[in-house]
């Protein structure tokens, strides 16, 4: 065969093609169980600590998750709580629009939504060094006991960090002011769902 023929070309940019696909499917179906495992992990981890549950490794997160954490679905949505304490938290998984990617976490609450117990994030893709900064623990620690004015939470622009816990404020990241006006509606919004699913006013 002419090897610098067009035929050849052709044929050998077929062949290394569908060899390096089958190789990257095969690749996917043999590790899609353990990402999926992975994933729920992650999952677990960001809900326990929301809620305040302390793990020591993989194999404790699971088993804590298992022994207090309750689940019940109620209009489509899944209902995380614990009891703690001598009070129930509860929680749900947010998602919504950044400035880039899909922002998803975990918010935890008192029982009546009045005060944030913790929040997690579980996946963002925002710009590295300014939004995606939402996932370091100065920030995600402005919300902890955090008091809900008229039932919200407000991202103020500017500050390195607002631990006044009864004003329902906290600082954004300087340079992320897309990032984190956008997380302020997320929040707020399933804030809003969470009253709902518990039947609790504002």
């Amino acid at each position: 065969m002419n090897k610098e023929g067009k035929f050849y070309t052709i044929l050998f940019s077929f062949i290394t093609t569908f060899v390096f696909v089958l190789l990257l499917s095969l690749l996917n179906a043999s590790t899609i169980q353990r990402i999926q495992d992975n994933e729920r992990l992650f999952k677990i981890k960001a809900i326990l600590k929301a809620f305040g549950v302390e793990y020591k490794n993989d194999q404790e997160a699971l088993s804590n998750f298992e022994k207090y954490v309750k689940t019940k679905r109620i209009n489509n949505v899944d209902l995380y709580y614990i009891t703690s304490d001598a009070q129930t938290l509860y929680g749900i998984v947010f998602n919504g629009s950044g400035l880039w990617s899909n922002i998803s976490g975990f918010i935890s609450t008192d029982e009546n939504v009045e005060k944030i117990v913790g929040i997690e994030f579980i996946s963002q893709a925002e710009t590295p060094g300014l939004g995606g900064r939402i996932e370091e623990e100065w920030f995600k620690n402005q919300f902890r006991s955090e008091k809900l004015v008229n039932g919200t939470i407000t991202i103020q622009i500017g500050g390195t960090g607002d631990y006044d816990h009864e004003n329902g404020k906290v600082d954004a990241i300087t340079g992320a002011t897309q990032t984190s006006k956008s997380l302020e509606r997320i929040i707020n919004d399933h804030l809003s769902i969470l009253r709902d699913i518990l039947g609790v006013r504002q």
